[in-house]
């Protein structure tokens, strides 16, 4: 299983991918959607984990385009954000994400990978 990170701030995107190595994925970070969008798309065995907050194409468009995959792999959204701006985000998206807030910890990751 590969993991997937978009995510523009690069502390927390270092952060995650250090924490996700040392669990013994394989992990690819993005720093934001065109960036993912050039490369192959993830395996239905892969994890996609997704800021909401992307800058330019957003993680809710992220979302829906995964979920359009014909094999689509599991996404985690994550966010910083109140809860009202998530559920504003996420009004549109056909497939509702895991959702985990910021600061994310590292059991709450080891549990849902």
């Amino acid at each position: 299983m590969a993991v997937h990170i978009l995510e523009d701030d690069p502390g927390v995107c270092d952060s995650l991918k250090l924490l996700l190595q040392q669990l013994g994925h394989r992990v690819s970070t993005y720093p934001d959607a065109e960036t993912f969008f050039e490369t192959p798309p993830p395996g239905p065995e892969d994890v996609v984990i997704v800021d909401l907050g992307l800058p330019g194409i957003s993680g809710a468009h992220v979302i829906d385009w995964i979920a359009a995959l014909k094999q689509a792999p599991r996404v985690i959204a994550i966010s910083g954000q109140t809860q009202h701006q998530i559920d504003k985000q996420l009004a549109g998206v056909t497939h509702a994400p895991i959702l985990l807030r910021k600061p994310l910890t590292e059991a709450k990751l080891a549990e849902l990978l």
